[in-house]
């Protein structure tokens, strides 16, 4: 397939992917239904100009905004940078205020796959307590360990209800960036074992909170946490765009107070040492 014919099928199916007519894009574009027609059939060649106009008008995310690009024959636009890298300097310290502001109470970092790129000391007290410690520098993806069978599903009650949003979600993310590698992990997530019948089963109860809690339970010890999900405002790095930052809070003060006696018992015992 030429350039041009790669840059015209990419076109097209994000038109169809975003649900818009030809008409539809022409207009938010600013320009002819006819000469769109062209650009999706391979007939005219694009602008750089004109690829960043419709790169915007369908949304399209950084990443796949330089595959079009670069399908269209120009340079990428869009850099990713290492989150360590001095150029994110301000985001990276940014970020490890926000998740030192979240302590007791976890908080982590992710990419746009839920692997884990950072965390507060909240956050790995409650791992360790869920499942034991973890090797340094064990890579953890947390689509994987919330719906996998073995990991945290045995500590966690209402795993059914917490695995059909958070799926859905995961489907969500698939549908909005376009990607083979996102599709996958939706159909990875898919493949363990009981996902599909808990995302396909319809709620029968009227819910009892305005928002979903994750219950967790191990020996005596239960904890009710919801979570709340930023992401960085107007970002202009590909590594920006993707990083999501998700806290957790307690539903209630049973929750809140394990979680403060966690964080007491770890300052005592960094202080004997």
């Amino acid at each position: 397939m030429s350039r041009q014919q790669d840059f015209a099928s990419s076109l097209r199916w994000w038109r169809r992917h975003r649900g818009l007519s030809q008409l539809d894009l022409a207009v938010r574009t600013e320009i002819s239904q006819r000469h769109l027609s062209f650009l999706e059939l391979g007939r005219a060649s694009p602008s750089r100009d004109m690829v960043m106009r419709l790169a915007i008008a369908l949304d399209v995310p950084l990443r796949q905004h330089n595959a079009l690009l670069i399908a269209a024959g120009f340079a990428p636009v869009w850099r990713q940078t290492n989150l360590a890298a001095p150029e994110l300097g301000e985001i990276s310290r940014a970020l490890d205020y926000m998740l030192a502001q979240q302590e007791p109470f976890p908080a982590v970092a992710v990419d746009r796959h839920w692997n884990l790129l950072r965390s507060n000391s909240g956050a790995v007290r409650l791992v360790e307590f869920l499942v034991g410690p973890l090797a340094p520098d064990t890579p953890i993806n947390l689509a994987d360990a919330l719906v996998a069978p073995d990991v945290l599903r045995p500590h966690l009650l209402n795993w059914a209800d917490v695995v059909r949003y958070f799926v859905r979600s995961v489907e969500a993310d698939a549908a909005a960036d376009g990607t083979s590698e996102t599709a996958t992990l939706h159909e990875r997530l898919l493949a363990y074992e009981g996902v599909r019948a808990a995302v396909n089963a319809v709620p029968t109860d009227r819910a009892a909170t305005p928002v979903l809690p994750m219950h967790f339970r191990k020996g005596d010890t239960s904890l009710r946490l919801f979570t709340t999900v930023a992401t960085l405002g107007t970002p202009q790095d590909i590594t920006a765009q993707e990083l999501r930052i998700e806290c957790f809070f307690p539903m209630d003060e049973e929750t809140a107070r394990v979680l403060r006696g966690w964080q007491k018992q770890s300052s005592a015992r960094s202080a004997g040492e």
